[in-house]
């Protein structure tokens, strides 16, 4: 019980540092762990941990914006800005959840992907609304984009002068399934978005990769969606997470990882690898290329866990998607 009660106090204090101002740019159509990162992203706001600034979608689905909406909405933010790509050749995914989007269950005023913002027109809005070295870009899916916004008029720039970090996550770094040479999902659904991010990403403004291996030690406890999310009738990301991996699994916390760290750098959940360089292969491999005596990139960095860093990180991950958004208090 101490350490829960200490667990909570730290989570809940902002501290003096200054808060993360978030965009959060996610493939929300296949896995789940998207809705869960999300979740994350509304209750550390609703904490003053950050300030959210909006939502982009990095792959193709008609009901991206709707679903994005309807989840927004049901945290208490129906006026987020949410933006979906308009690259058609960013990889297309059927989902298994985002049909909640046509539930009466949860309302919401986006009902198309035309109703919402193009993706990297309003990155680069919220961008230059913002301080300069000030925002906290998460980016946990394919990297269209991020790519997308590097290549446009501007770009490179802008995120030279507005972006503080990138939380992505992406790659594998340490052994995965029993292999030193896993291919992760979010760079082979796009490997040129990824080779793009990794080759022309500034150098000035750091990149923290989370691998494979982060989220694939994390499994989010099954029993806990089922157990606590109970408390009303018709729950989104309840009902999501069971639409997607049913009842009997426990499905890894890849995207919560990368949020976690985003927003709480200095608390210690993850470790840091020493600094390098990250280079996407035309297979989709990502490797990293340590700087050695003051040679080589010193962008990127990866995350890594102990076992006494992987019991917190998880337990953290928990208390903040299950948290009840002040939109549901009283019914």
């Amino acid at each position: 019980m101490k350490h829960l009660l200490l667990l909570l106090l730290a989570l809940g204090s902002s501290g003096l540092a200054e808060k993360p101002r978030v965009l959060f740019d996610t493939d929300i159509t296949g896995d789940v762990d998207d809705v869960l990162a999300l979740a994350m992203c509304h209750t550390l706001a609703d904490r003053g941990a950050c300030e959210f600034l909006g939502v982009t979608v990095s792959k193709n689905n008609p009901l991206t914006a709707s679903f994005v909406d309807a989840q927004n909405t049901f945290h208490g933010r129906p006026d987020l800005p949410v933006g979906v790509t308009r690259d058609p050749k960013a990889q297309h995914r059927e989902s298994r959840y985002l049909k909640l989007a046509d539930s009466a269950d949860y309302p919401h005023d986006m009902r198309r992907n035309e109703d919402a913002r193009d993706a990297v027109r309003l990155i680069h809005e919220l961008l230059n609304a913002q301080p300069d070295h000030s925002v906290t870009i998460i980016s946990v899916g394919i990297a269209s984009n991020m790519a997308n916004l590097l290549k446009s008029p501007g770009g490179l720039d802008l995120v030279k002068r507005k972006v503080k970090v990138l939380s992505i996550m992406a790659g594998a770094f340490a052994l995965c399934n029993g292999t030193n040479y896993h291919l992760e999902a979010n760079v082979i659904n796009g490997i040129g978005y990824m080779q793009t991010v990794a080759d022309q990403w500034p150098e000035e403004v750091p990149i923290v990769w989370s691998g494979y291996e982060i989220g694939e030690a994390l499994p989010f406890p099954r029993v806990v969606i089922q157990r606590d999310l109970g408390y009303l009738p018709h729950h989104l990301v309840k009902e999501a997470y069971l639409l997607h991996s049913g009842p009997e699994h426990d499905r890894p916390c890849w995207d919560e990882s990368s949020v976690l760290q985003a927003v709480y750098p200095e608390r210690g959940f993850f470790g840091l690898s020493q600094p390098g360089r990250v280079k996407v292969l035309d297979d989709g491999f990502t490797r990293f290329t340590p700087a050695r005596n003051g040679k080589g990139g010193r962008r990127d960095r990866f995350l890594t866990m102990t076992s006494v860093q992987q019991s917190r990180a998880l337990e953290a991950i928990v208390h903040l998607t299950l948290q009840p958004p002040p939109a549901t208090q009283g019914r």
